[in-house]
């Protein structure tokens, strides 16, 4: 017979090791509810990433390169800062999960108990809205070459709207994801566009447009980024489609390694009840940058003046490669400082719309500071130059820009006007008419 002493060291041993197996965590009930919320909206059959994340083989046989990525929070791809504004959508790993998920493959990335599983997500392959009130799409697709640099291109739809309606929401459909990076949906109401399109011949639909859509727009829908989830605006909320507006897709697309077609379609509804709550745009941006090659700290400012009580509900901060840090704040005539966003590390390829969670109130006099800066040195992985050459502002690749997009919504109806004119003439008159010129308009 054993000893009581043996028996109690072996009753010790097995709960000691019972511990240690409850304390490793495993991929059913510790890793997949991550992956679930986080990653598998982009990385599943048919999306923009390059591989699929949905079944325990496939994260298991990367589990090193996942803990990596996302300890240092490059994956998921969320660029603004935590509590520097709230935005739907985020995907934010907390520290918990980023230690959660190196403990797992540092342990060799164990299944655990399938019936821990939670339940996969389910993507609609269809409206997501449900039946649009219009869809446009292209009528001759778009062939993408198996490789080279990214491209950037424009395509116009006309709406042939034949009065002004409000828009609640869009929903972007595209054929071949794993190729579309981004897509921003501008209106034209003057022609520009089409007379661009009707300019380009290398025999695809469109013309390229890097850096904006290569005229002053009327008006824009949003944008979209793989998975991004549409969503209504509340009722008596709408942007404005003025009679006779274009529609001004601008897509980012990557080569993928073989020669690729893309044909996109856009599902448009329109608001239902009166719309008392218009979603115009605001701007503030600098055309005034001239970086030395070399330095690693170069700073644009901007302002904008709020002109009337607007809610605030997205924002949009834009430039190109060499920029490295991007921050706005809103202060208000009280002097109270409200937090707009801050993204630390900007990357061209992971450029977004936020949307806030709760619309932002800025009373009138409220001024917008936005403060970027830029990394023209060596140093800078991004930079284009080898050398650094200086840098100026402009629409190429290798320029750069400056700018804030705001998405506003005037208190008073009566007041749109006066925030579309501020919205033209933000930056002075000279930067007003040289952004003009700039843009085609």
């Amino acid at each position: 017979m054993r000893s009581l002493s043996t028996v109690l060291i072996l009753l010790i041993g097995s709960f000691l090791s019972a511990s240690a197996r409850a304390a490793t965590p495993t991929y059913a009930h510790d890793i997949a509810p991550i992956v679930y919320d986080n990653c598998i909206s982009c990385h599943r059959t048919g999306e923009v990433a390059p591989f699929s994340l949905t079944h325990y083989e496939d994260v298991k046989k990367r589990a090193g390169q996942i803990a990596s990525v996302t300890g240092t929070r490059y994956m998921p791809p969320w660029k603004p800062e935590e509590n520097f504004g709230h935005f739907i959508g985020e995907r934010r790993l907390s520290d918990a999960q980023i230690k959660l998920i190196a403990d797992w493959a540092a342990a060799g990335a164990p299944e655990g108990d399938p019936n821990d599983l939670p339940k996969m997500p389910e993507f609609p392959s269809g409206w997501t809205l449900g039946e649009p009130d219009q869809v446009v799409k292209m009528s001759v697709p778009f062939r993408l070459p198996a490789d080279g640099h990214d491209q950037y291109r424009a395509f116009v739809l006309p709406l042939n709207n034949t009065e002004t309606k409000f828009v609640s929401a869009v929903e972007f459909h595209s054929d071949n994801r794993k190729i579309v990076h981004h897509a921003l949906f501008f209106l034209d109401t003057n022609g520009a566009a089409a007379a661009k399109e009707a300019a380009s011949k290398d025999g695809n639909p469109g013309y390229a447009a890097f850096g904006g859509p290569g005229f002053l727009p009327t008006g824009g829908l949003g944008g979209w980024a793989p998975g991004a989830i549409p969503k209504l605006l509340p009722d008596g909320w709408g942007r404005p489609v003025k009679k006779g507006s274009d529609l001004v897709v601008q897509l980012h697309l990557h080569p993928d390694g073989k020669e690729e077609t893309e044909t996109f379609s856009m599902g448009i509804y329109y608001a239902k009840v009166p719309t008392q709550h218009i979603v115009a745009g605001g701007n503030a941006h600098n055309l005034h940058i001239n970086i030395d090659p070399g330095d690693k700290d170069y700073v644009v400012t901007a302002q904008y003046k709020v002109p009337v009580n607007v809610d605030m509900i997205g924002i949009t901060p834009h430039a190109h490669l060499i920029c490295r840090e991007m921050k706005a704040t809103a202060t208000l005539p009280d002097g109270k400082q409200i937090p707009l966003i801050w993204i630390k590390d900007w990357d061209f390829n992971w450029q977004g719309t936020y949307q806030y969670a709760d619309p932002i109130k800025l009373p009138a006099g409220t001024v917008v500071d936005m403060r970027y800066t830029y990394d023209n040195s060596a140093d800078n992985i991004h930079n284009p130059n080898t050398p650094p050459k200086r840098v100026h502002f402009g629409e190429q690749t290798t320029d750069e820009m400056a700018f804030l997009f705001m998405e506003l919504s005037p208190e008073k109806v009566n007041d749109l006007p006066a925030l579309l004119k501020s919205s033209r003439l933000a930056g002075g008159a000279n930067a007003g008419g040289a952004l003009k010129r700039l843009l085609g308009n």
